[in-house]
């Protein structure tokens, strides 16, 4: 019986590291060959090379103890082809440069091109010698003119073009050229280093700002993902959909902060690949998508591109070159892709998740970590499952920084607080919850519609399960009111105290701020800013509702069109909204009966009357203050003050008094008093308050009898 016959590399482990040795060897092959090539031409012996660079020969002496004794220049070339050739049949291991040729269509002779340019990437000693064999110019990267022409090999006539061999590497990005302004037989030739480390097999898990990498073992399987069980089902089909060819792109809708990411490494991982996940707002800003589809096949990556885009906006995919694979996008509720692409996709809807599995992403994320208060936790903090790890971990975190191993309320509250101020604050202005409804004073049907709507905040989910089947889909957990009245009744110190009650943050928007005089700007504004505000789920407080919220009028001009446009998206956005939000509005009238009518709860704010206004400035005067009380009944019954005038006097007196040195007196809340009216443009009502005090009749006595009373 025969022996048998073993190539010259069996003994190299067939592994991304073993390929990467061996086409760096065959690389460096080519340009000893190119470099044997000139000496003879100038008359010279490769060992004057090896002279002047010691590190050829070392290269040089590896090489040859693999190689026959008697092969020549020319056919070393073809033998490094074969001998490559015959080392990668037997593996099943995904080897980058290999897929390259297999899926993504390049030849061997660009592979080695592609290793060619990168070799300064590994040996700074290669620079110098580019240097040399491109004088004059001074570069230490190869040209396009120097790498084609080391790929010259009379085996292979039709690929000796230096422009055929670096054409595909740069159409797939696999090098780039800084320099294109320059003849192109000048062209400089860079390998990007997400390449390099690919084809080394060194992926970090944040290869670029835009760009994520996951590996297939950190995914969890299918029957792990955490969604709902029917969708679970149409889960498990998506793999065999695509090694069947039925569909090439899996889109996942869903609101921000949903677990997506981890819905399609599930995907990836049942297929045998690992995710890069990258942003495709920012791809569509650079060229970086020029190389992505070769880092996906060189990495074995389904590419998983994420777009938030705004109502009635379509994206286009980008061409991923050199990668003939899958593709998964993430999208939001808004937006699509467009008409062509969707031909063969398959389209996932992850919802909001339910107080059921919002405590299997808690439990998860929290590990073997205890919680003390794990149900309030979930009925309060309806957020997504991407959101709760990240609450967890900065949970953790604060509970570690006081000692503790346990959560607490405390510490879930502090971590939401913290990815609420990062994710929102470029969109929002936070206002400090306060206060209870004790210290709202306000009249007895408005303070009975705020406890209205704090109840239908508390149980906002819980309210679905107990309406009756003609509901059917029409109601969700959001919860929408409307606050009226004129400036300085309370609205917006009642937004805050609701936030108080609930435990939850406040965050402030201006309507008016927001309108855009660009066509569908003010959309996406909106779109922005409601859609992380549900994701995050605070409550939102959008002031100047009147602004956008008008009366829709007939359409005379392109204006009045889109006016009514923005409108009407906000009021078919604000009925599907998922948080709690109040909208604010000083002109009640003004404000459409098709908004009010999908207001959940109408409450209107009025003018303080003298008993109201007599408590609101007892409640904002401080406690050892020397006003007499005779002088506080006047200015409650002729000072027809709103509560944030008042509020804005006994601020002002105090910073008199403390000017003073001394309590605030009747002079400093006098003095404040009659400023609030001068900003006001009014006459102060208690100019001549002591020659009425002398004349007033029994006027005294009686305000003092109807104050008590």
């Amino acid at each position: 019986m025969n022996a048998e016959v073993k190539g010259p590399f069996d003994h190299i482990p067939r592994s991304v590291a073993g390929s990467f040795v061996l086409y760096l060897y065959a690389a460096i092959y080519r340009l000893m060959k190119q470099i044997n090539r000139l000496s003879e031409a100038g008359g010279s012996e490769l060992e004057a090379q090896f002279k002047r660079y010691p590190f050829l020969s070392d290269y040089f002496l590896e090489m040859r103890q693999h190689m026959p004794e008697d092969i020549s220049w020319e056919e070393g070339g073809m033998w490094w082809r074969e001998s490559i050739r015959e080392w990668e049949k037997p593996g099943r291991e995904h080897l980058p440069l290999r897929a390259l040729m297999s899926e993504g269509g390049l030849s061997f002779e660009s592979c080695l091109a592609f290793m060619i340019t990168g070799l300064v990437e590994e040996d700074s000693r290669f620079g110098t010698l580019f240097a040399e064999l491109q004088e004059p110019l001074p570069h230490r990267r190869p040209t396009l003119e120097l790498v084609g022409q080391m790929m010259v090999d009379d085996a292979l006539i039709g690929q000796s073009d230096p422009w055929v061999v670096c054409r595909p590497l740069l159409t797939m990005g696999l090098v780039e050229s800084p320099n294109r302004h320059e003849p192109r037989s000048e062209w400089l030739l860079r390998v990007p280093p997400l390449l390099w480390d690919a084809v080394r097999g060194e992926v970090d898990p944040h290869p670029a700002s835009w760009m994520t990498f996951t590996h297939r073992e950190a995914a969890a399987g299918i029957d792990d993902v955490l969604v709902e069980s029917i969708l679970r089902n149409r889960l498990s089909h998506v793999p065999s959909l695509f090694e069947a060819g039925i569909a090439h792109i899996l889109i996942v809708r869903g609101p921000q902060g949903c677990n997506a990411h981890e819905v399609v490494k599930a995907v990836a991982r049942e297929g045998g690949r690992h995710v890069v996940r990258v942003d495709g707002m920012s791809l569509s800003a650079g060229e970086d998508a020029q190389f992505l589809g070769a880092f996906c096949t060189m990495t074995n990556s389904l590419p998983l591109i994420a777009y938030d885009l705004a109502p009635g906006e379509t994206v286009s995919l980008p061409s991923l070159k050199g990668y003939p694979g899958p593709v998964a996008v993430q999208l939001g509720t808004e937006g699509g892709l467009s008409a062509l692409q969707t031909r063969r996709a398959v389209t996932l809807e992850l919802r909001a998740p339910d107080a059921e599995l919002r405590e299997a992403f808690w439990r998860r994320s929290l590990k073997d970590r205890e919680i003390d208060c794990l149900e309030d936790v979930v009925n309060r903090f309806h957020l997504a499952g991407e959101y709760i790890q990240q609450v967890a971990d900065i949970g953790v975190a604060h509970a570690a920084l006081e000692g503790r191993e346990m959560l607490c309320m405390k510490d879930v509250r502090r971590a939401a607080r913290a990815l609420n101020r990062h994710l929102l604050d470029t969109l929002a202005d936070y206002l400090q919850p306060h206060g209870g409804w004790s210290s709202l004073v306000t009249v007895e049907s408005t303070a009975n519609r705020l406890r209205e709507l704090e109840k239908r905040c508390l149980y906002r989910e819980q309210v679905i399960e107990h309406l009756g089947p003609a509901f059917g889909n029409t109601v969700n957990r959001g919860v929408r009111a409307l606050f009226t009245g004129a400036a300085g009744t309370g609205k917006t110190m009642a937004a805050r105290i609701l936030a108080s009650e609930l435990g939850m943050d406040l965050y402030r928007v201006d309507l008016s701020a927001i309108i855009n005089k660009y066509i569908g700007e003010t959309e996406k504004n909106l779109h922005r800013i409601l859609s992380r505000a549900e994701a995050l789920d605070i409550v939102l407080l959008l002031d100047e509702g009147d602004s956008l919220l008008g009366q829709r009028t007939d359409v005379k001009s392109a204006n009045d069109r889109y006016a009514n446009l923005e409108t009407n998206f906000l009021l078919q956005r604000l009925e599907n909204y998922q948080g709690i939000v109040v909208i604010t509005t000083n002109l009640v009238e003004n404000i459409d009966r098709a908004f009010q009518r999908r207001m959940d709860v109408v409450v209107p704010f009025f003018s303080p009357q003298a008993q109201e206004r007599l408590h609101i400035l007892g409640l904002h005067l401080p406690k050892e203050h020397k006003v007499d009380l005779t002088y506080m009944e006047l200015t409650a019954l002729r000072c027809r003050l709103t509560g944030g005038q008042i509020r804005n006097a006994a601020m002002e007196a105090a910073l008199l008094a403390l000017d003073d040195g001394a309590h605030v007196k009747r002079r400093h809340l006098e003095s404040a008093l009659r400023n609030e009216y001068r900003k006001a443009g009014g006459t102060f009502p208690l100019e001549y308050v002591d020659e009425f005090r002398e004349n007033d009749g029994g006027m005294t006595e009686f305000v003092s009898a109807l104050s008590n009373r």
